[in-house]
């Protein structure tokens, strides 16, 4: 099981496990969805990962699912980006306003009736909304988030 040479396969074993660890803890950070917020394009109870690194050369662009610090470092938001910095952002009847043109949003399967003043996005922040439009707009977690509660992109 080891082979002819024991000690190179033990420290491959070694070098892989320690990669995996780092990997683990400052790259790729488990994520677990709880609730209904970004159906059905990620299912409650579903394990994803934050790519910690994705934006430390660049910044967010809209269609991106993030991972936002909410409360404390173990309490996550996942929400897509929709609104970038100095724009001006909206819902009227359901519908999606960037800088009053209506926005294209394939990924949300649920039609809404939500209802939301202009806003303008402030210059060191993202809107961020889930993709489950059908939730009441009271229970649904939404709005500005600062880049640096922006801990990474979501993957898979």
């Amino acid at each position: 099981m080891l082979g002819r040479r024991p000690r190179n396969t033990l420290a491959r074993i070694v070098v892989l496990v320690a990669l995996c660890v780092l990997l683990r803890a400052f790259v790729f950070w488990p994520i677990r969805v709880i609730g209904p917020s970004m159906m059905p394009t990620y299912r409650d109870n579903q394990i994803n990962f934050v790519n910690h690194l994705a934006y430390r050369w660049r910044q967010p662009q809209r269609g991106d699912v993030v991972a936002i610090r909410y409360t404390g470092p173990h309490m996550l938001l996942m929400k897509r980006v929709v609104g970038l910095p100095g724009e001006t952002v909206a819902f009227v009847a359901g519908q999606l306003l960037i800088d009053g043109r209506p926005l294209e949003e394939p990924y949300v399967k649920f039609p809404c009736r939500w209802e939301r003043a202009v806003e303008t996005v402030g210059e060191d922040e993202y809107f961020v909304v889930g993709d489950n439009r059908a939730m009441h707009q009271d229970g649904h977690e939404f709005g500005r988030a600062t880049r640096n509660r922006i801990l990474g992109k979501v993957l898979l």
